[in-house]
Order: C-alpha cells, then sequence, then structure tokens
C-alpha cells in the first residue's frame, strides 16, 4: 500500500492524519489493533464528511475513540474529515489516486437503480486515453474530440475516421505528474455542440484552448506560449473540417501561461437562439481575474448564434465588463445544461480539496470562487482570498451550489434527461465524475436538489455524457488503456 505517493499525497491533510490519527488507524488507513481500517474501495454517499467530522468531533466513548472538538480546531477536523471521506470515495490504490490506471472492464451483469434497470453496452474503443467531449449525429455516427490530437467520427460500427482535416491546431506538449497520470498542457480541442437547426445549416460549435507565442506580455516576459478559450463553428465536408468561423474570442491580453485542464469550454444551448459557455480559471493561479468583470476567465458567458451579444446580458451596459458575461466566479465548470421544459440553466464545476458543486446558474450572480467554497484549498486552509485580493466579501452577495459535493469525486459533464429512453428520469440531472468513477442521479424539484442516487459505482472515469437524437445516453471514458464511448440501455 502507498503512503506518500499517488494515493495519498504528502500535504497538510495527511500530516494531521499521521499527527492524530495514525497511531490507531494506521499511516495508510489500514487500521491497527486500536483502530479499525478507515480505507475502503466502497465509493460512499453524501453525508459522510458531516458523519466524520461528528464522529471526530465527539468521539466515540464506547469503542475507546476521544473526541477531538477541544483539542483541534473546527478547520483541522474537518481536514481530517475530507482526507478520510476522500480515501473512502476513491479507495487506496497503488500508485493511482487519480482512478485511471486500474483495470477495468464493463459490468456484464443488469445494473438495478431505484427506478430502472440497465445495463452498459460498449459502442467504440481504442480512442486517445485523456478524450474530452462527443456529440452524437443524426445518421448514428459520433464525433469525438480527443483533445491533444483532434476530431473523429465514430461510425455507427463503432470503427473510428482518420482525424478530420483542417481543425485547429493542437498541441501535444504536456507536462505529467508521474504520480498522477494528469496532464497539463496548452492548445487542445473541448467541448463540441450541434447548432440547434444542425439538420438544416451543418453547423458544428467547438471551444479549443487558443495558442498563441509571443502574442502578449505574459508570453514575451515568460518566453512560453499562452491560451485563452476560443469558440469557433465549422461544418463537416467528407473527412474535412471547412467554413470556419470564429464567434467568441477573448483579447490577447487575457491569453495565460496556465494550462487548458480548467478551462471547461462547455457549450449549451436555450431555445430562444443563445449559445451559453464556461471559462474556467485560467490565470497565473486560482484566483486571477475570476472576479474581475473585465477578464473572461471564470466566467459563465452567453451570446447568439452567431457570436453577436444580447442586449439583455447583466453586465452590457456596465462599464470596462466583457458584455458577454452572464454569471461569475466560476473555479472550473466541467458541465452545462439548459432545460427547455423548466428554463433553467444547470452546471457542474470542479472545487478544490472538496467543494465540487451543482448550480443553478442565474444572470448576473457571483458564485464565490475564490472568495468562498464549501471545500478547503489544497494546503487545507479555508477559500478564503478576499482580503489578499482587495475585495470586502458579503456572503450575501454570493449564490451557493443547489450540491454541495464534499469530498470531491471530481465531478465532470451531466445531461437533463428527456425520459425517452428512461421515463422515470426525465428532468433528472444525470452527472459523471472522474476521481470517484460514479455516475449519478440528481432529482430536481422547482430550484432544488431533492435526492441523489449512485446508479454506477466502482466504473471508470467519465469524462462526457450527452443524449443521442432517439434519447440515448452516452458516456465518453477515459483509462490508460484507450478511452472509449459506452452507452446505456434498459434491461
Amino acid at each position: 500500500m502507498c503512503l506518500l505517493q499517488g494515493c495519498i499525497r504528502p500535504d497538510a491533510f495527511y500530516g494531521l492524519y499521521l499527527t492524530e490519527c495514525a497511531a490507531c488507524h494506521g499511516d495508510g488507513f489500514e487500521g491497527t489493533g486500536q483502530g479499525p481500517a478507515l480505507a475502503s474501495t466502497t465509493p460512499t454517499e453524501m453525508g459522510t464528511q458531516a458523519a466524520l467530522v461528528e464522529v471526530i468531533t465527539n468521539g466515540v466513548p464506547e469503542k475507546g475513540m476521544p473526541a477531538f472538538g477541544e483539542t483541534l480546531s473546527a478547520n483541522q477536523i474537518k481536514r481530517l474529515a475530507i482526507q478520510i471521506a476522500e480515501v473512502q470515495l476513491a479507495g487506496v490504490k497503488e500508485g493511482d489516486f487519480y482512478n485511471i490506471k486500474e483495470a477495468f472492464t464493463l459490468p456484464k451483469e443488469p445494473l438495478q437503480t431505484e427506478l430502472h434497470t440497465f445495463r452498459v453496452a460498449p459502442v467504440a474503443t481504442g480512442l486517445d486515453p485523456l478524450p474530452y467531449a462527443i456529440a452524437p449525429l443524426p445518421d448514428g455516427r459520433i464525433l469525438v474530440t480527443e483533445k491533444k490530437y483532434g476530431l473523429r467520427i465514430v461510425a455507427p460500427d463503432g470503427s473510428l475516421s482518420p482525424l478530420l482535416e483542417g481543425t485547429p491546431q493542437t498541441f501535444t506538449d504536456v507536462y505529467e505528474d508521474p504520480t498522477l497520470f494528469i496532464q497539463y498542457g496548452g492548445g487542445w480541442l473541448l467541448d463540441l455542440a450541434l447548432h440547434p437547426d444542425y439538420a438544416e445549416n451543418g453547423w458544428v460549435y467547438m471551444t479549443y484552448g487558443d495558442r498563441c507565442t509571443a502574442c502578449n506580455d505574459a508570453s514575451r516576459a515568460s518566453g512560453e506560449d499562452v491560451s485563452m478559450l476560443k469558440l469557433i463553428r465549422g461544418r463537416m465536408a467528407g473527412n474535412k473540417w471547412v467554413d470556419e468561423e470564429t464567434i467568441w474570442q477573448a483579447d490577447s491580453s487575457s491569453y495565460t501561461i496556465s494550462p487548458d485542464i480548467t478551462l471547461g469550454g462547455r457549450i449549451a444551448f436555450d431555445d430562444a437562439g443563445h449559445l451559453y459557455f464556461t471559462v474556467g480559471m485560467k490565470g497565473y493561479n486560482n484566483h486571477f481575474g475570476i472576479q474581475d468583470l473585465d477578464q473572461p476567465a471564470g466566467k459563465i458567458h452567453r451570446i447568439y448564434l452567431d457570436g453577436t451579444i444580447p442586449e439583455d446580458n447583466p453586465f452590457v451596459s456596465q462599464p470596462d465588463a466583457l458584455p458577454s458575461i452572464w454569471s461569475y466566479g466560476h473555479r472550473s465548470p466541467q458541465g452545462l445544461e439548459f432545460n427547455p421544459r423548466t428554463m433553467q440553466l444547470w452546471g457542474t464545476e470542479m472545487g478544490p480539496r472538496g467543494g465540487d458543486e451543482v448550480n443553478l446558474i442565474q444572470p448576473g450572480k457571483n458564485y464565490g470562487w475564490p472568495l468562498h467554497s464549501l471545500g478547503l484549498d489544497y494546503d487545507g486552509t479555508p477559500v478564503s482570498y478576499g482580503e489578499q485580493l482587495g475585495i470586502e466579501v458579503d456572503m450575501a452577495t454570493i449564490e451557493l451550489p443547489k450540491l454541495d459535493l464534499t469530498p470531491s469525486p471530481a465531478v465532470s459533464s451531466f445531461i437533463i434527461h428527456d425520459g425517452s429512453t428512461f421515463p422515470e428520469w426525465k428532468d433528472n440531472l444525470i452527472v459523471g465524475s472522474l476521481k470517484a468513477t460514479e455516475l449519478y442521479r440528481m432529482v430536481v424539484e422547482g430550484d432544488e436538489i431533492v435526492h441523489k442516487e449512485t446508479i454506477i459505482k466502482g466504473f471508470t472515469r467519465i469524462r462526457d455524457i450527452e443524449h443521442g437524437p432517439d434519447g440515448t445516453i452516452y458516456l465518453l471514458l477515459e483509462h490508460a488503456d484507450g478511452g472509449q464511448i459506452v452507452k446505456l440501455q434498459r434491461d
């Protein structure tokens, strides 16, 4: 069992655990004669962190566990609870903290959930291990982005086309943490989505990290390339990407050397001709520009399908504010969907150490980063950068998540199911995760999430989720042995 490399990182969290808990529960959470094992490969459900906080605070006297409520601060107790809950969520896996290399096969038996039974069926294999997005086409084919390489078409029989010619240049130079299998780089293809009238006009929208050399002061000063999210649209002619148009592009002064891994770039359409897209944190640290309305990062933007700006955007008349901004204070927004039946825009967002969020996105609202989070920063301190940034924090002005996911499952993309293939899931959020390797169903009533069910456990990393034209639910999976696409079929 690894202790300090990969599966359990040597940070403030683990140091506190070693000092306060390891004597009874083991250096690797494996348990001793004095205390039970805390590590588990069984993913946990909501409420575990709160339960752990209560146990650590009050102890379990009948089992000989002391109370720490008077000897540790509330923040230290929260750190311990998050550390233990993370291990229980992801399991302790040798050198594979982010669950991308562990052996994986599709479940052979039907999966029983509260409302439906389904199977996971293969669609396509052989993709790059770290793909990003899929877009099912009306004719049964599926578009898929391999972020470092380009755009492919998956045929109905699962075969892969060559990379399409003419898409934006991508870059394969990355920094890879050898203990985590997480890659950092710039100039990646990200999300793609079909125009609402794709059958008539053939437009495909795509986001990517637009990368350039010596194009701003930051690049010239560092000698490194910089990038920022760019939104384009184009068409397919055979195996070529043609008719490309720029729909939205930030000023080059906002491009940074920070990698594209947190850009998000997710796209959603409403039923009134608007396009929404996410731009995650993209600064030299987690805080740069996210609370600044003259910067694109840390925002959800809203434009018309041709790139023009709606006159009713919340900051369109505010001097120095980017007129495309719809909401701000976002960290790493990984999913974005509009429900035409309820007229709601929902988003998923990764926090740091805990604090993953499911948000109801509303115009002009501030979603808090980096002024506030229900998780903790990576060093174990509270997320509270208001004083450092010269911002007085008024919690009444910060929109809190409809669902906090702590410990962080590394929440990813999602859909709002239309009920065509799983009728009892209509208007439910079907949400993926990366580190937790789980698939969730979340029930919405009005403006609130009232129930969460884990419908796949012990799976693999789910990067994207999309509907097919007939309502089929497709999942895009990451794995070191190769990415793949699967679908959910009612049993």
